[in-house]
């Protein structure tokens, strides 16, 4: 393991194909991450993804990888941020049985920088505890 990584694994009851469509359509990711605007599961495509009451009001993300059932990464900016920030988001899926491990990765953390180092960590409790338990809630049978 990365220890400027956060990488976390889950198993969900459901097949890839319909973990997928949690991961990549516009009403599904609203329900259970963000709300994007020009998403497209296609490499090179910019969006981004609003966050309504925040100082941090958008969050700038590309594509950087897209294949179908298999794997889903983009770039994830906060460009207006008092300390701006670049990650990197990647969603592995795998067939489990009848159902999916899917293995999320997010990196460019510095956790030689104490602020990076209580990002990375406050992100890893996010995912955890609040995004990955709604992401098993909204992915379709």
């Amino acid at each position: 393991m990365n220890p400027a990584a956060v990488e976390l694994g889950s198993f969900f009851p459901q097949p890839p194909e319909s973990v997928w469509r949690a991961l990549t359509e516009p009403e599904l990711m609203g329900r259970w991450l963000l709300r994007p605007a020009g998403f497209a599961a296609s490499v090179g495509t910019c969006f981004r993804f609003t966050i309504p009451d925040s100082s941090i009001d958008e969050i700038l993300c590309e594509v950087l990888a897209a294949r179908p059932y298999q794997q889903l990464t983009y770039s994830w900016a906060y460009p207006q941020a008092e300390y701006p920030a670049r990650w990197v988001v990647d969603w592995t899926l795998q067939p489990q049985g009848r159902g999916t491990r899917l293995l999320l990765t997010q990196t460019g953390f510095d956790i030689e920088d104490r602020r990076q180092k209580m990002a990375r960590n406050a992100t890893e409790r996010g995912w955890k505890r609040l995004v990955l338990p709604r992401l098993g809630q909204v992915i379709p049978c």
